[in-house]
């Protein structure tokens, strides 16, 4: 089988990217090994997640389909003091501010809508599991190997092979791309599950994300998913969890009714609609994930920490970025270059420099991260945290939060790497 791209994933990575290579006319398969729906971690959209849905042409079924639409996040401080609220707000063609919205989306029906759609414009859906990527002589990228499910292997060749395999790094765990490291979060773990008779208060703000803070790197969410059930889950040091001796349904009742009054107040009964879950170790960055006939997709590549919801934003806006870099390889640019992908590579590893500099601003120094927020440079914090960090950056506000952190930005064409950061530099043992 031949096709100009393979994708490997048909969540929002894969199904985004092959939207947006169908608008630009260029075939693709996803190889996906799951049957959707199937459930998803990453609920909350920030409201540059909210464009790109908006930039496929997706709004009218987004509103169509009932998504709670959320205008804000609010964080709560310890004990419930202090609270503060960042709107979500888009950039005009002149980068002026203005009000906008974007939605909480329960995965397995947005994941759904979003590989349907990417199927009825074009793209081949083929069922299976992809078992290693296809290498030429000098080690190029030319397609993936696939045990469909009946048994049986199916060689997709292609020019270009996306890896949208989100946390299960497809192209790093078979050692096509340079060593993936620990992050700065990977020592945490989240405990999470869905739950109903959860209050809400009044108004248009009555979805929008709650985020209630404990003490450092100790805290949890709130995600509306519909008029009567919410996404809420814990991130703590895994020693904590440990230490607690409870299992899951036992550590994250106790945690929903002590880590935050505003919290309780919320949940005042705790209904689990599932058995609670978990993610340990979640933090990571992969060396050199683009090269010859390759590229990896959001996940695949990094995740730093779920706070502020960057993940299925990064996911889709590198989706978006990723199909001009592609046409033009098509077009025959930068083919006799070792890495013809290194400025999208690096225009990728830029953005989410930012977003974990922001994060770590926010936890090594809360209350100038709320300064910042509110009086130094509320318009810029608020750039950040909608996800306009591939544009018009470092503004002051991220370089104030670098001088906060003691960081210089160096970067290469495969990582970067902050100094003084938590960031492990051991790399970890693939399978």
């Amino acid at each position: 089988m031949r096709t100009q791209v393979a994708i490997v994933g048909g969540g929002p990575a894969g199904s985004a990217s092959a939207m947006f290579l169908a608008k630009r006319g260029v075939q693709s398969v996803i190889v996906e090994k799951s049957p959707f729906p199937r459930y998803h971690i990453g609920e909350s959209m920030t409201g540059e997640c909210g464009a790109v849905v908006r930039d496929l042409g997706l709004e009218e079924q987004m509103l169509q389909l009932k998504f709670p639409i959320k205008r804000g996040l609010t964080v709560f401080g310890s004990e419930g003091k202090n609270a503060w609220y960042v709107p979500v707000m888009g950039r005009d063609a002149n980068w002026n501010l203005f009000d906008q919205f974007t939605w909480q989306v329960r995965r397995s029906d947005f994941d759904q809508m979003m590989l349907d759609e990417a199927t009825d414009r074009g793209a081949d859906l083929v069922l299976g599991q992809a078992v290693e990527p296809l290498l030429s002589e000098d080690e190029a990228v030319h397609g993936v190997r696939v045990r469909l499910e009946g048994g049986e292997i199916l060689d997709i060749k292609s020019e270009v092979l996306l890896d949208c395999s989100g946390q299960a790094t497809f192209l790093a765990n078979a050692g096509v791309t340079g060593p993936k490291y620990r992050g700065s979060y990977d020592r945490q773990i989240a405990i999470f599950a869905q739950v109903k008779t959860s209050i809400r208060g009044e108004g248009k703000h009555r979805n929008d994300t709650l985020i209630f803070y404990r003490q450092k790197y100790h805290w949890a969410w709130f995600i509306p998913l519909d008029d009567e059930v919410a996404s809420v889950g814990v991130v703590i040091p895994a020693a904590y969890y440990t230490e607690k001796r409870e299992n899951k349904r036992e550590f994250l009742t106790r945690e929903i009714r002590e880590i935050n009054p505003e919290l309780q107040l919320r949940i005042p009964e705790v209904e689990f609609l599932e058995e609670p879950r978990s993610v340990v170790n979640y933090s990571y960055q992969v060396r050199e994930y683009c090269g010859k006939g390759f590229i990896c997709v959001g996940d695949a590549h990094r995740f730093i920490d779920p706070i502020f919801s960057f993940g299925l934003f990064e996911t889709m806006k590198e989706a978006q970025l990723v199909v001009p870099v592609i046409g033009a390889y098509l077009d025959g640019a930068h083919r006799d270059e070792q890495n013809p992908f290194v400025e999208h590579q690096r225009n990728c590893e830029q953005a989410l420099d930012i977003v974990e500099d922001a994060i770590d601003a926010f936890w090594e120094h809360p209350l100038a991260f709320a300064m910042y927020t509110h009086v130094r440079y509320p318009d810029q914090v608020i750039d950040i945290l909608s996800g306009r960090v591939f544009e018009r950056q470092p503004s002051q506000a991220v370089k104030a939060m670098r001088k906060l952190l003691q960081r210089d930005r160096a970067i290469d064409d495969g990582l970067s790497l902050p100094l003084g950061s938590r960031f492990h530099p051991e790399p970890i043992e693939t399978e």
